[in-house]
């Protein structure tokens, strides 16, 4: 099987997801969820408001497939948009509540978080070994990033250094991990 075919893009598999190919849908949800997921944690900050935005961004996805246009913006823009947007959402709705009666307790998901559930997969061990093979400022970029949803403009003005500059670091950093993974 050629490697791009083993590794189809997130375009690609919203392409197919518009066909309804359900195992395109869960390898996209596989590859995103956790991203999304850190985007609507920043956005809501409580976790079953995050995990409900994703859950509709996923079923947006789903629905909407057939109106992504890759000639007009990068399927990860899209999908992240779509997080942002739903998370957004939830929050002006939950601003909106009239609060006339006791509020109904919410419990914390009792489930791993998406980094926990990754580490304890067959891929999540080697990933968690190849992220030890990196200093821990690169390692804590590449969790602030992809765990936390963190943009790279974000990022750098988190750590107070040019976006140029983050963005070397985010790249040099998953290069070490591809080529630690394919060891």
């Amino acid at each position: 099987m050629p490697a791009d075919a083993a590794n189809p893009t997130a375009a690609e598999l919203i392409g197919r997801c518009a066909e309804k190919d359900r195992a395109a849908f869960r390898m996209l949800y596989s590859q995103w969820s956790s991203r999304l997921h850190g985007v609507a944690m920043r956005i809501t900050r409580d976790p079953a408001l995050a995990a409900d935005a994703t859950h509709d961004a996923f079923v947006q996805v789903w629905q909407q497939a057939a109106r992504f246009d890759p000639t007009r913006g990068e399927a990860s823009s899209w999908l992240m948009s779509l997080a942002r947007y739903r998370a957004l959402d939830m929050v002006r709705r939950r601003g909106r509540e009239v609060l006339g009666h006791e509020p109904v307790k919410e419990e914390a998901d009792q489930g791993p978080d998406p980094l926990s559930a990754l580490l304890t997969a067959t891929d999540g061990g080697a990933l968690h070994r190849c992220l030890q093979t990196l200093s821990e400022e690169r390692r804590r970029l590449v969790v602030l990033a992809f765990v936390e949803g963190y943009s790279h403009s974000q990022l750098a003005a988190k750590l107070e250094a040019p976006i140029g500059t983050v963005k070397s670091w985010i790249r040099r950093s998953l290069t070490g991990l591809k080529a630690c993974l394919a060891t």
